[in-house]
């Protein structure tokens, strides 16, 4: 059942990039048609168009002079500078995520085609790499997450192999990619120094430095560098009981054990998934419980690692021609739900009819200007402006865009750009151009 080495290695390379380019496809698809689920890739491409300076990560569209390490501890995120300063694009940092979760794919399918054979290996290491939680994040665009997922992929597979020092290190990093991972790492550490009583001191110290540093972050660095001088996720916990409804957390539940094969419910490292669960359940934020977001992506590794886990033993191993085919099939279930059936749907666009107007727009912004806008453009702008998100109190802009098909405007009659922006601010704007719903206006006076 087991396959050669070389043979595992092709199957995974070839995995690996199947999986970047299918996402990729969505990625630029997306970009084309001017999908902007969220405020997130404007948030990120500033903090990457920042660090390409080695300027401290200030972010306007967050608030004047916001720093973004006030807001989540990611310091991971500074290896956005370089590749921002070779390609200032936020579509850079869509393909980049999608190359990051092919990535994960690799270690995850070498590992699963030498245990499993190269059938059911391949099987289980596309199932993991175009799995639900992984299409969501794609779809909902760059989030610093895009790091902790091959991040763990490598850690876990390298502990699976019993190279528990390189584990412990590839494992240990998350601790910089979100103050939350400090507690999985923790949790990661425990299991090693019950698994594995002679590395019993380096699952201890593994458990030691995911609490510190999540501690650290949540008590020190967030509110040293927040505007409150707080952590401001605090108020964002609901209440212990509400932990078990809706009935929406059950169905994320089902499907992350359907992704583990079911067999993955007999492997310790399922548990490696209770600190996510717990402060999204334990969340007041709808979000936080949807399998439709990215906070998904980081259990993938996990399930299918788990998965692995228990299809090593001799009691269990009889179950995997069952547990594979469950996996997979925990996304197909999802359907015309999945972000990838856009590659397949004829009636989905490649581009969107108004993206000639939004680039044309976008060229009339004066380059460097202070620009208050919606989501649709956001991110779009960062490269050309200092952009400001049109939801907070902002100083003065110079330039105000807007797209009046955006839901910000739903209830907004006769909508007018420069009259808004005039009686929002006081002072006296212009509609300089206006195509396809979307408006400029440029203020005239002082």
């Amino acid at each position: 059942m087991r396959s050669e080495p070389r043979q595992a290695w092709r199957g995974a390379v070839l995995v690996a990039i199947g999986v970047t380019l299918a996402y990729s496809l969505i990625a630029v698809i997306q970009w084309r048609t001017l999908a902007a689920p969220s405020w997130d890739l404007g948030i990120f491409s500033q903090l990457a168009k920042a660090y390409s300076t080695a300027s401290a990560p200030i972010v306007p569209i967050k608030g004047e002079g916001f720093n973004l390490l006030g807001d989540h501890f990611h310091p991971v995120l500074v290896l956005l500078g370089p590749l921002w300063w070779l390609w200032p694009s936020p579509l850079m940092l869509l393909v980049l995520q999608c190359g990051l979760s092919g990535l994960s794919a690799y270690p995850l399918t070498r590992l699963a085609i030498e245990r499993l054979g190269t059938v059911f290996g391949v099987l289980l290491g596309i199932a993991y790499g175009l799995s639900w939680g992984l299409q969501f994040a794609v779809s909902t665009q760059f989030h610093e997450i895009a790091f902790a997922v091959p991040i763990l992929a490598f850690g876990l597979a390298a502990y699976l192999r019993g190279n528990m020092l390189p584990a412990a290190l590839w494992v240990g990093a998350l601790v910089f990619v979100k103050e939350d991972l400090g507690i999985t790492v923790a949790a990661f550490g425990v299991i090693l120094a019950l698994r594995t009583p002679r590395r019993a001191r380096l699952g201890w110290g593994l458990a030691t430095w995911g609490l510190a540093w999540t501690a650290l972050a949540t008590l020190v660095i967030l509110p040293a560098l927040n505007p409150e001088s707080a952590y401001d996720y605090t108020d964002n916990v609901a209440s212990l009981t509400g932990l078990f409804v809706p009935a929406e957390k059950w169905l994320t539940v089902a499907l992350l054990l359907g992704t583990a094969g079911a067999i993955g419910l007999r492997s310790p490292l399922l548990a490696l998934m209770l600190p996510t669960l717990a402060w999204r359940f334990a969340g007041s934020v709808e979000f936080y419980w949807d399998w439709r977001w990215h906070y998904s992506a980081v259990l993938m590794p996990i399930a299918v690692a788990a998965l692995l886990d228990a299809a090593g033993t001799k009691r269990l191993a009889p179950y995997v021609r069952l547990a594979v085919p469950l996996s997979a099939a925990s996304t197909l279930i999802l359907g015309a739900s999945l972000p990838l059936t856009a590659l397949v749907d004829p009636g989905v666009r490649a581009e969107s009819p108004r993206l000639p107007a939004a680039l044309e727009v976008i060229d009339a912004v004066p380059a460097g200007a202070r620009v208050e806008t919606d989501l649709t453009l956001m991110a779009r702008l960062v490269p050309h402006a200092e952009v400001y998100w049109l939801g907070n109190t902002n100083p003065v802009p110079d330039a105000v865009v807007i797209d009046a098909e955006s839901y910000v405007w739903r209830d907004a009659a006769d909508l007018n750009a420069a009259v808004w922006a005039s009686d929002r601010y006081g002072v006296e704007f212009e509609l300089t151009l206006e195509r396809d719903g979307f408006q400029l206006a440029l203020r005239t006076e002082p």
